[in-house]
């Protein structure tokens, strides 16, 4: 990020400083269940009171189709001041004249939370219109949402276009941590891979591979890799179409580098008490489904990354939520976290797998980004970077 400024570039005192943060959090019955991405905003937060700015914060929540009480971020500006110990003032519009009145009445070491962003249907249009009024509620600009940095929206890209910006702690720390592994990383290198589809990371499977000692792959996805070997996967998830695709990265130069498992957890159904057994990889029963790595296969993964100096792992082995499907995740994310090099974890089930864990401590990057960080580790640009960058 040598072309971006960060807070240590920018002199935000008796400035209003408009931040964008990350706080699309998971909701029930009208309070926050995870408080990640809450605390993960408010270093940027906490130093620019300390400053002496004053802090509007926006950022959106789910993919409401227009203004939805149950989306509001009320809740979430409740526990934001809880948490970082200071008063969050609310505005329950999207840079309407209710924000443009808080902020205006916003003097230094004061936060105001604005209502969520996709509230407005220009947000994800990048509508100039509401990039203005955004705009006209701050002086600086500071992007700390990693996680939505590959949107090109109207609260990320339209007010980085109109105001003097900057990178919050949070987006910095991110990018630093994830374009390392596009580097040079201490060896060995291992990728972990996991989750349901394929088709979501081979973008990432074919930047990383010929740069990684060893990948690793795990959760729903591994099936449609054995599938490319001929193997019978009984009722396993697989994505048919991507089957041709993996293959030839398979046979390629550095197809050698995948590691699958060699033992898989099936059950009878996708059901949390169906009747499980262990089975070898490449025989899987018809009328059964893989539903965790297996214990062999657990055992392998977690001395490898043991045994390695880089680390980043995206994606549960399995269905880690199920008591009787959760080993393969639990015994990776225990491998991740005693790992003597650097590690990484990104996107929202590994996170969440490792704070289930008590694990998140362990890691030395936790990563709130899940797409932005693989179209990162893809090699691609993201947008609200190269507003950044101007």
């Amino acid at each position: 990020m040598s072309n971006i400024k960060t807070l240590d570039d920018i002199d935000v005192a008796g400035a209003t400083v408009l931040v964008r943060a990350d706080l699309n959090v998971p909701l029930a019955d009208g309070r926050v269940v995870d408080d990640f991405r809450v605390r993960s905003s408010l270093p940027t937060i906490a130093e620019l009171r300390e400053r002496g700015a004053a802090v509007v914060v926006c950022s959106h929540l789910g993919r409401p189709k227009g203004p939805d009480p149950a989306l509001s971020l009320a809740p979430v500006a409740a526990l934001l001041g809880d948490l970082g110990g200071f008063e969050v003032g609310f505005a329950a519009d999207v840079a309407g004249p209710l924000s443009l009145a808080a902020a205006d009445a916003a003097g230094p070491g004061d936060v105001v939370m604005i209502e969520n962003t996709r509230f407005e249907p220009g947000e994800k249009a990048n509508d100039p219109a509401l990039a203005d009024r955004l705009a006209a509620l701050a002086d600086v600009f500071v992007l700390d949402a990693f996680g939505t940095a590959h949107r090109a929206h109207a609260s990320t890209v339209g007010v980085a276009e109109r105001l003097p910006s900057a990178a919050g702690r949070l987006l910095d720390a991110e990018v630093k941590a994830l374009t390392a592994l596009l580097g040079e990383p201490d060896r060995p290198f291992v990728v972990v891979l996991g989750g349901a589809k394929v088709s979501d990371k081979l973008g990432v499977i074919t930047s990383l591979l010929p740069r990684v000692d060893a990948m690793l792959i795990g959760g729903a996805m591994c099936f449609t890799l054995l599938a490319a070997e001929g193997y019978p996967i009984g009722d396993s998830l697989v994505e048919a179409e991507m089957v041709d695709e993996i293959r030839e990265v398979m046979e390629g130069p550095s197809g050698g580098r995948l590691v699958l498992p060699t033992d898989i957890v099936v059950g009878e159904a996708f059901a949390a008490d169906t009747p499980h057994r262990v089975v070898p990889a490449h025989a899987i029963p018809d009328a059964t489904m893989g539903l965790d790595i297996g214990p062999d296969t657990a055992a392998e993964f977690a001395s490898v990354i043991a045994g390695s100096d880089t680390v980043f792992w995206n994606g549960p082995m399995g269905v880690f939520e199920w008591e009787a499907f959760s080993s393969g995740t639990r015994t990776v994310a225990e491998a991740v976290a005693s790992c003597r090099g650097f590690t990484a974890a990104g996107g929202g089930d590994s996170v969440a797998a490792l704070r289930a864990f008590g694990l998140e401590g362990a890691v030395s990057h936790l990563s709130t980004g899940g797409g932005a960080g693989l179209e990162l580790l893809e090699g691609g640009t993201l947008p609200a970077l190269k507003a950044l960058e101007r």
